[in-house]
């Protein structure tokens, strides 16, 4: 492909253009409206799983797994929703929504951190056999995540501009940002809440209440997008402020469903939180935040990674640009069952520890690891011997078609070491462990991939192939550590 004479210039003008989709869209769902579907409600207690004879077993594992998985395409769906909504209100539209979203990545990361706590603490004390220590710790949960996205959404909204401006946006995309913004942090605020909930059901191996809640919000979302957005049946026409508005709305839809699960839950089970809860659960906020703290790095690390490995990207054309956000935004759904094994594999080594079972939290990690892998080579060639007809799909530019295509074959072929890494770090993490996928992050994203993009784009001057493959060596770098580190704990886990 032709490298425009201008690197910086191009690079800034196609990060502008294809901003919504920063972060670490290979590491986690990105798109924070996919996050409202991320809660619970419709259900109370977490129905009996079905065994085959001891805990950890591939069957419990998927029983696990295919409710978050679901979720996940849910997630999504909203996420693809939203773009194609706002995007036909234009490019300055689009790039307010995801100069937006940078911001609010940086209260996402903390909520998700604290999220991973609460399952590795609640599980562990429902594996001891402890409701009461559970439910404390879920007390601790829900004022650190609340205090968290209080502070994170209000150091935001206190000078929104300098900030957008620090980010390069125009001044037409702030001011129709800045609307926009204030709905999103609002609901940055009740998402801490409601993701901290959601976690504490699955603690208890409860996935399939959130899967309920979330086919209410995404419902919700959308029906709101469509009404707010463009102002149908009779609504105000809102434009980007209405996807703002909706998603705030959404968020409270899930709060209240959320809240009424809690509320109905046996008071002396691991999730029924009461008054008196609050006694006693000051103890447990040092551990919280000690497993909390490298999860926000690792979050930070490599949606900084992210943006400098866009960066680079933007420097081979807007084509290259939109090639990566499209090619993403394709193959987003063939790993969401890592992230379901993630979750799932989570709880069952957090309760085995708890247990002082490490056997089964071995066996749980393993059986996990090797559904995630068999789960992408299927997965994968799919996104491999389809991939024209679904670039297609997505756009009608023959030249960012063309260009798709070596894209997606690299990611296709990353599709088993990305999901075993996500597999893996889900289980250290359950274990309380969050160090360990830091430095995975770090070794993966600051050694290999953003200093060789830089090599090939900047020094080299290498073909936009150079860039594609640099994604393979990094979840393959993050894949391998994760997968000596477990090797060398499995015996002596927890």
């Amino acid at each position: 492909m032709p490298r425009p004479s201008d690197p910086t210039e191009r690079a800034q003008h196609a990060v502008e253009e294809q901003l919504e989709e920063l972060g670490d869209p290979e590491g986690a769902p990105a798109n924070p409206t996919g996050t409202l579907a991320v809660g619970s409600g419709a259900g109370v207690l977490a129905e009996p799983l079905p065994h085959d004879g001891s805990p950890g077993t591939t069957r419990e594992i998927w029983h696990l797994a295919w409710p978050v998985m679901l979720s996940q395409g849910l997630a999504a769906l909203v996420a693809l929703v939203d773009v194609a909504m706002v995007g036909r209100l234009g490019p300055e539209a689009q790039a307010a929504v995801g100069y937006a979203v940078q911001l609010f990545f940086v209260s996402q990361s903390a909520l998700f951190a604290l999220s991973f706590a609460c399952v590795a603490v609640m599980a562990r004390a429902i594996g001891a056999g402890k409701p009461e220590e559970s439910r404390q710790a879920f007390a601790a949960s829900l004022i650190l995540a609340l205090g968290a996205a209080l502070l994170l959404s209000g150091l935001i909204l206190v000078a929104p501009r300098p900030l957008l401006g620090w980010l390069s946006a125009s001044p037409e995309v702030i001011e129709l940002c800045i609307p926009y913004l204030h709905y999103l942090m609002a609901s940055a605020v009740l998402m801490g809440v409601c993701l901290t909930i959601e976690s504490g059901l699955r603690a208890n191996k409860d996935t399939r209440t959130p899967l309920r809640i979330t086919l209410v919000v995404t419902v919700v979302k959308i029906l709101l997008n469509a009404l707010l957005i463009f102002g149908l049946a009779g609504f105000p026409e809102m434009g980007v402020a209405g996807a703002g508005l909706a998603t705030l709305i959404a968020q409270c839809v899930a709060l209240v469903l959320f809240t009424g699960a809690i509320a109905r839950s046996p008071q002396d089970g691991p999730t029924g939180l009461r008054r008196r809860d609050l006694d006693g659960m000051s103890r447990l906020f040092p551990e919280l935040i000690r497993i909390s703290i490298p999860g926000v790095g690792e979050r930070l690390v490599m949606n900084a990674a992210m943006i400098s490995y866009f960066a680079f990207i933007g420097t081979y054309g807007t084509v290259a640009a939109a090639t990566y956000t499209i090619g993403i935004r394709i193959l987003s759904f063939s790993w969401i069952p890592g992230i379901g094994y993630s979750q799932a594999v989570a709880t069952l080594v957090g309760q085995a520890l708890g247990a002082k079972d490490p056997a089964t939290a071995t066996r749980a990690t393993a059986r996990a690891a090797v559904l995630a892998v068999v789960t992408a080579i299927a997965m994968g060639a799919v996104g491999a011997l389809a991939r024209k007809p679904l670039a297609e799909i997505f756009t009608v530019d023959a030249e960012t078609v063309a260009t798709l295509g070596p894209f997606m074959l690299c990611l296709a072929l990353a599709q088993p070491v990305m999901q075993l890494h996500f597999t893996l770090a889900g289980a250290f993490r359950g274990a309380g462990d969050t160090w360990t996928p830091l430095v995975a992050a770090v070794i993966g994203n600051w050694i290999f991939r953003v200093p060789l993009a830089y090599l090939a784009a900047v020094v080299l001057d290498g073909p936009l192939l150079w860039i594609w493959l640099v994604l393979i060596l990094d979840h393959l770098t993050r894949a391998i550590w994760l997968s000596v580190s477990y090797l060398r704990r499995r015996e002596t886990w927890g």
